[in-house]
This record gives structure tokens, C-alpha cells and sequence, in this order.
């Protein structure tokens, strides 16, 4: 119960106000498997800024890290993984992390060109009784802040294969959002690392900030 309320004055105040005092923080979750969590290291704190400013809203700086086993999950209300590889989450982890997204949590993982095959088992072991759902471009998380009316924008061209949302839903909630074929995470980092132009960096983090706003409303 106590997890329960914390989550729920988080998204409140929030979604409330975008001036309270103290900053909300996010956190990139670690996880072992072998795969690189610690990918694109300028991604998150270039989406907090750009929402700070853009959106004005509350957010800590410097994002958090956080292990999927950790208690500390609990002080975050959304998470965001990335990698390119292999991702094993043991038992312990699975609850923990389930318990996290129950209580009112939010992850977002971003496959980051390799990571599809991996996390989708996971996932599955996550929540068994419930699958990924495909967003269509009518979903809300699309129209936000800023408006995606053909759904997830392509940031980097790797297969030929067109961008995809998908949505992890238990009881009505989305508590994962999957994106794939995108590469958010690159699009939100410093442009000259991946040598991105400006109008594919903004697209990028406005879209990120389109899921940030999406979370912190507490109608996900």
C-alpha cells in the first residue's frame, strides 16, 4: 500500500503542477544478460532537458540509475532501457519489476538495434497472461504535446522495416511501452554522435517528450 501511494502522489503532483519544488527524477535501468544498458549515455539528460524547457516541466537533470532487482526501482516512476543485445531479468528481478509496474510504474524500452529477440521473452515471462499490443497511430501517446498523426517516427534506417509502438497492458493500463525499428534513444543523443540532423533530432525528442507527458498525466 505504501508503494501503491507514493506512485500515485508522484503522478498527481505532476500531472497537477509543473512548478513544485522539488524535481521529479528518472532512472535507466540496468539489467544483466550481457546486452549494453549504459548505450547512448546523453539520451535521457537531453530528453529532461528538452521537456524542462519545452514543456516546462520538473524533472531532475541527471536521470538516475537503477538495477531491475533494486528497492530504489520504487523511488522512480519511469524507467527507460535500451540496449543492443542479450537481456536476462532472474526470477527476483521478474518480481521486483512487476511489483514496480503494479504500483503505478512505467518502463520504456527502446531497442536500440539488436535487443528485439531478448526482450521480448522477458517481457512475456513479466506479464504471461497479457501480450504486446501494437499502438495504433490514434493512440493518444502519438498526441500529446506534440502531434504524430502516422504514429512512431523513424529516427535511424537499419532493415527496411517500418517503425512499431507496442504497448504492454495489464488490467486496461499500459505499464511498458516497446519501441522498435526507431531508435529513439539515438535520436535523443548529442546529434554529432550519430551525425543526425537537427530536424531528426527534434523528431525525436518530441516524440520522447510526447511519452513523458503521456506517463506523468496518469491516464497511460
Amino acid at each position: 500500500m505504501k508503494v501503491t501511494i507514493t506512485f500515485i502522489v508522484c503522478v498527481l503532483l505532476f500531472g497537477a503542477s509543473v512548478a513544485q519544488e522539488k524535481p521529479l527524477q528518472i532512472a535507466l535501468l540496468k539489467y544483466n544478460g550481457g546486452g549494453d544498458w549504459y548505450a547512448n549515455p546523453t539520451s535521457l539528460p537531453n530528453l529532461i532537458k528538452y521537456c524542462n524547457q519545452t514543456m516546462r516541466m520538473n524533472i531532475e537533470p541527471e536521470p538516475a540509475t537503477v538495477e531491475v532487482g533494486s528497492a530504489a526501482l520504487f523511488n522512480y516512476p519511469f524507467v527507460h532501457m535500451t540496449g543492443h543485445g542479450n537481456v536476462v531479468f532472474s526470477n527476483q528481478e521478474l518480481e521486483n519489476l512487476r511489483t514496480y509496474l503494479l504500483a503505478g510504474g512505467f518502463l520504456h524500452a527502446d531497442d536500440n538495434y539488436g535487443m528485439d529477440k531478448f526482450i521480448r521473452i522477458q517481457l512475456e515471462k513479466l506479464f504471461p497472461g497479457d501480450k504486446l499490443v501494437e499502438l495504433p497511430p490514434s493512440h493518444p501517446i502519438f498526441h500529446q504535446q506534440f502531434d504524430f498523426p502516422k504514429g512512431l517516427p523513424k529516427v535511424h534506417e537499419h532493415d527496411s522495416k517500418p517503425s512499431q509502438a507496442f504497448g504492454l497492458f495489464h488490467e486496461g493500463r499500459m505499464v511498458v511501452l516497446y519501441t522498435f525499428e526507431c531508435d529513439l534513444g539515438d535520436g535523443w543523443e548529442d546529434p554529432e554522435v550519430h551525425k543526425d540532423t537537427p530536424e531528426n533530432h527534434e523528431k525525436a525528442l518530441k516524440m520522447g517528450a510526447n511519452i513523458i507527458r503521456f506517463v506523468f498525466s496518469g491516464k497511460n
